[in-house]
C-alpha cells in the first residue's frame, strides 16, 4: 500500500484537534477533576510510594502478555480473509493499541487495519471488518464476566438492593437493576449476532430502515460500513472458527482479570478475583466512553467508583491503583508500538492519517462517500 491520500491541504479533517478529540479531551478532564478532587492527592501519592514492587511487576507483566493473547486469537478471526504470520499480527495489534494511547478519537482502530495492511497485505476492509469482529467478542465476554462477578458469594452482599451513589452527581443505581440492563444488552448483541450470521442481507435492510429517519449523511455512512463489514466477518459463519474465537476470549478476560487481582494485591488491596473480574470489565465498559487518548478520564473513574464505592475500600488506595495501574497497561504496550512502528518506518502523520485510508478504501468497497456523500443508490445490494 502506498502511503495515505491527503486530499488537498492539511487532508480532509484536523488529524490531531478536530471537533471529536476536543469532545473526548474535555469530558477527560471532567472525569479526572470528579475522581480526585474527593481524595487528598498527598496520601494517594504515599499510597502510590508503597506499592509492593514484586507484585506490581508481575500485575504488569500478566496484563502486557494479553497483547500476545490477542495476536493468537486474531489468526481465528483473520483465517476468512488471509493467514497471517504471528509476528505481523502481533506488531499491528501493539501499534494499533500505541494509537489509541497516543493519539486522539480511536484513531488506532484505524491504524491497526493499516497496519496490518502494511506488514502482510492484508485488504484494509477485511481487516477493518476482523477488528468489529473482535469487538464483539470482547463485548460478548465482558459483559459475561460482570454477571459471574455479580453471581459470586464474594460479591457485596447487600448492593443487590441497596442503592450506590455515582459520584459527582445525584444518580444512584442497584446491581440488581444493573443486572438486567446488562441481560438485555447481551440479548441485543446475540440477536444482532445471530441475523448477521444467518440473515445478513436482511440484517443490512433492517439496519437501513432502523436509521432511515436520519439525513442522508448520517444514514448511507451506516449502511454501506456494514455491508462492508459483512464481506469480512466470515469467521461468524464458521462453527470451528467461532468457537475458537471464543475460547481465546474466555482465555484473554480471564487472564486480564488475574492482572488486575494481583495489581490490587500490589497496591494492599486483599479483595478476591471476583472484584478483579468485575473492575476489568467495568473498566472495558467505561473506556468505550470517548476520552483522550490513553482512555485517561474514565478508566480511573470507574477504578475508583468500583474499589471505593462499592468493594469499600480506602478512597486514596483506589486513586493510587488507578493511576498506577493505568500506568501498568499504558507503557509497554506503547513501547512496542512505537518499536514496531519505527520498524515499519510508519511515520506519526501517517499514523494519524489512517483512518482517512482506511475510509478511503471502504469508500472503493461499497461506492459510498463515508464523508457523507451519496452515490444516488436506491436500495441496498
Amino acid at each position: 500500500m502506498t502511503g495515505p491520500r491527503h486530499g488537498g491541504s492539511g487532508g480532509r479533517r484536523s488529524r490531531y484537534l478536530d471537533w471529536k478529540a476536543i469532545v473526548g479531551i474535555t469530558i477527560s478532564a471532567v472525569l479526572l477533576y470528579v475522581t480526585f478532587s474527593r481524595m487528598d492527592l498527598g496520601e494517594v501519592w504515599q499510597q502510590l510510594r508503597g506499592v509492593n514492587l514484586p507484585l506490581f511487576i508481575l500485575a504488569t507483566a500478566i496484563v502486557t502478555f494479553v497483547f500476545w493473547i490477542r495476536a493468537w486469537r486474531w489468526r481465528a478471526i483473520l483465517e476468512p480473509v488471509a493467514d497471517v504470520p504471528f509476528r505481523e499480527r502481533f506488531a499491528a495489534v501493539n501499534i494499533g493499541f500505541m494509537g489509541n494511547n497516543l493519539l486522539p478519537a480511536r484513531i488506532g482502530e484505524f491504524l491497526r487495519a493499516y497496519a496490518l495492511s502494511r506488514l502482510a497485505r492484508v485488504p484494509v476492509v477485511g481487516g477493518l471488518a476482523s477488528l468489529v469482529v473482535e469487538r464483539v467478542f470482547d463485548g460478548i465476554f465482558v459483559i459475561g464476566l460482570l454477571f459471574l462477578a455479580m453471581l459470586s458469594p464474594q460479591f457485596p452482599a447487600l448492593a443487590g438492593v441497596q442503592e450506590i451513589a455515582v459520584p459527582g452527581t445525584d444518580q444512584s443505581f442497584t446491581i440488581a437493576g444493573l443486572a438486567g440492563s446488562l441481560a438485555v444488552l447481551v440479548g441485543l448483541i446475540v440477536a444482532v449476532l445471530f441475523a448477521l450470521v444467518f440473515w445478513p442481507r436482511r440484517a443490512v435492510r433492517v439496519a437501513e430502515w432502523a436509521v432511515s429517519w436520519m439525513p442522508a449523511s448520517f444514514r448511507r455512512p451506516i449502511v454501506s460500513a456494514l455491508e462492508a463489514f459483512l464481506a469480512g466477518a466470515g469467521v461468524l459463519r464458521n462453527p470451528r472458527l467461532m468457537l475458537g474465537t471464543a475460547a481465546w476470549s474466555a482465555v484473554l478476560w480471564f487472564w486480564n482479570a488475574l492482572g488486575f487481582w494481583v495489581g490490587m494485591l500490589a497496591f494492599g488491596l486483599a479483595l478476591p478475583y471476583p472484584a478483579a473480574m468485575f473492575l476489568a470489565s467495568s473498566i472495558a465498559l467505561a473506556a468505550s466512553l470517548p476520552s483522550a487518548p490513553g482512555f485517561i478520564g474514565p478508566w480511573h473513574l470507574m477504578a475508583t467508583f468500583v474499589l471505593a464505592d462499592m468493594w469499600g475500600a480506602n478512597i486514596a488506595t483506589a486513586g493510587a491503583f488507578a493511576v498506577g495501574f493505568h500506568m501498568a497497561g499504558f507503557v509497554p504496550v506503547t513501547l512496542m508500538g512505537l518499536y514496531y512502528a519505527w520498524r515499519m518506518g510508519l511515520s506519526l502523520d501517517e499514523a494519524a492519517a489512517s483512518e482517512e485510508v482506511v475510509e478511503d478504501a471502504v469508500e472503493q468497497e461499497t461506492g459510498v462517500d463515508l464523508d457523507g456523500g451519496d452515490d444516488g443508490r436506491d436500495d441496498v445490494a
